[in-house]
């Protein structure tokens, strides 16, 4: 029961993070501390063959969306989140990426040339790549250290059976130390083991299969410390961070976002937006977000989400002005982007009209 669950967490203090079943919403348990949250998720492997780099060349990092662009004009890009370049294979042509595979990948047995680009610029072209199967590897389970269990996961525990220790879909909820809902992580919660805990009398360290969790990347932990310690005071608190962890700043940014009730503000309000640290496309959604909803706040992380904000309930109501300040920034970084297909546009421009159609008007400085 959630009111059971709850009351023994005001006894113990503060607790981080509830284990809750998604379809009735009751809490399994609620603990302090989770092993496993951060990590490294099962990543696909893809060599390119015949590799032909543009002048710039192919950076450690390549991108948070990289995209494949067959010659086929009949075959849509295929997506590669969060991509790196293990480099060249030595003694060939061929270039190795890696990346979170899209869920609609290419062809299979697909031949045939393919440009590359991250969004902004192309990387290069290969003349065909195929998918390298890697070793099949067991992840670390996620575990709950110190779990004040619910009456409902102490029958499950109780019976032991197979089906019993299947939770189903889950949430791993995440409380910052205010107590405030930052985020959640969706898992199909299978237990594998559960033990007496050190951290206290009557908790249980909880085991759950690691297979059903996808893990927060490493690189992202300090900019998660630093969230779960509370929301930023000031604004810019990310603009010396690179664009990798940009992208992880503007993701808690949303998720956080999309938890809480925005008290518009009425017609009319005038806002304005510093646009020092605009070189990178996150960089304008996390800047646009703090001027219309203060530090922190979220305001868009593409063009359709920024539609759908002008619309309302996201702390902005038609018709307002904006002054963009060091607009000319923006400008120099935005002004050349491409389309998943690699036709290019114009983001600055795109974001100006997209504004103006939402009733903000628009004064660059």
């Amino acid at each position: 029961m959630i009111s059971a669950v709850h009351g023994e967490e005001n006894e113990r203090g503060s607790a981080r993070y509830t284990l809750t079943e998604t379809e009735h919403s009751h809490a399994w348990g609620v603990c302090a501390e989770v092993e496993g949250l951060f990590g490294e998720s099962q990543r696909g492997t893809y060599e390119l063959f015949g590799w032909v780099p543009e002048k710039t060349g192919v950076p450690a990092w390549v991108g948070s969306r990289v995209w494949l662009v067959p010659d086929d004009e009949t075959l849509d890009a295929w997506l590669l989140e969060d991509a790196e370049s293990l480099g060249e294979l030595p003694g060939t042509d061929s270039l190795l990426l890696t990346g979170m595979d899209d869920y609609e990948g290419p062809p299979e047995g697909h031949r045939g040339r393919v440009r590359v680009h991250d969004g902004h610029r192309w990387l290069g072209s290969c003349r065909e790549f195929t998918r390298i199967l890697s070793p099949e590897q067991v992840p670390p389970p996620l575990v709950l250290r110190g779990l004040a269990q619910s009456d409902q996961l102490k029958v499950a525990l109780m019976k032991g059976t197979r089906r019993a220790l299947d939770l189903e879909e889950a949430a791993l909820e995440i409380r910052d130390d205010q107590g405030e809902l930052l985020t959640d992580r969706l898992l199909w919660a299978t237990v594998s083991d559960w033990r007496p805990s050190s951290c206290g009398t009557d908790l249980i360290d909880l085991e759950l299969d690691g297979g059903h969790f996808t893990p927060v990347p490493e690189y992202a932990r300090p900019i998660w410390e630093r969230w779960l310690a509370g929301p930023p005071d000031a604004v810019n608190t990310w603009a010396a961070l690179d664009t990798r962890r940009r992208a992880a700043w503007h993701d808690l940014v949303r998720e956080r976002a999309c938890r809480r009730t925005h008290r518009d503000r009425p017609a009319g309000h005038a806002y304005e937006l510093d646009g020092r640290n605009i070189t990178d496309e996150p960089a304008l959604y996390l800047a646009l977000g703090e001027a219309v909803n203060g530090p922190g706040g979220y305001f868009g992380g593409c063009l359709a989400a920024l539609d759908d904000c002008l619309r309302g309930t996201f702390g902005y109501t038609a018709p307002a002005t904006l002054l963009w300040r060091d607009a000319a920034t923006a400008r120099e970084h935005l002004s050349h982007a491409l389309t998943p297909d690699g036709q290019p546009y114009d983001l600055f421009a795109a974001v100006l009209e997209a504004l103006t159609e939402g009733g903000m008007d628009v004064t660059l400085a």
